[in-house]
């Protein structure tokens, strides 16, 4: 999974154009979690997302795990969990083993070897957790921390700009929906008369000497 620093660099200049040209939020999501685990060629990544209490992380997306793995159960606020949601990454060399992790057995049976657990911030809010999983035992270094961390703030931020991309669409659908409406109730003739008569009056011409 290692990598250089500076394809590091590249990758978080390319997965920042995907994420710039997103124009739907689960497009965008899914994106996050496939550029992640191609960048670090770890097995796998998913991203959770808070609930409004802040007591449950739902799996939102996820690249390369099974669907029975995302069954396994609701992902409730544990230490690992509780550590991440106060801004710390944390990650676990044996996830099997690790009593930090609620799933051992399932992890196990997943090829689950190490994972790494960082937050999405919004304005230094956490949002929610980008997690990362390896097949073999992998000790992360500070760059793939600091990667992960990257881009999930630069996931957090699209989503929300997405978001109010959204609502500006749809307030532009209802102001055009809304300008046809008074188009139809005064009447294109009307309307056009009303253009017209500004030309009308500057093109009155001036006798000599008037």
């Amino acid at each position: 999974m290692a990598r250089e620093r500076r394809d590091y660099y590249e990758s978080v200049y390319q997965i920042a154009a995907i994420l710039n040209s997103a124009r739907d939020s689960r497009d965008l999501l899914h994106s996050i979690v496939e550029s992640v685990a191609k960048a670090t060629r770890a097995k796998a990544c998913s991203l959770m997302l808070l609930t409004v209490d802040r007591d449950v992380l739902l799996h939102t997306v996820a690249y390369g795990l099974s669907d029975w793995y995302l069954r396994k159960g609701p992902v409730t606020v544990s230490k690992i969990i509780s550590d991440v949601l106060e801004g710390r990454p944390v990650s676990v060399l044996d996830a099997t083993t690790d009593e930090r992790v609620l799933y051992r057995k399932q992890a196990r049976e997943e090829g689950i070897a190490s994972m790494l657990s960082v937050p999405m911030k919004l304005r230094g809010e956490v949002i929610g957790v980008l997690r990362v999983y390896t097949a073999q035992p992998y000790r992360f270094s500070r760059d793939d921390i600091q990667f992960v961390e990257t881009i999930g703030n630069l996931g957090a931020v699209a989503l929300e700009n997405l978001r109010a991309y959204d609502i500006l669409q749809k307030d532009y659908d209802e102001f055009r929906r809304d300008m046809l409406q008074w188009r139809a109730a005064l009447g294109d003739e009307g309307m056009m008369g009303e253009l017209v008569r500004p030309a009308e009056e500057q093109a009155i011409e001036i006798p000599p000497g008037g």
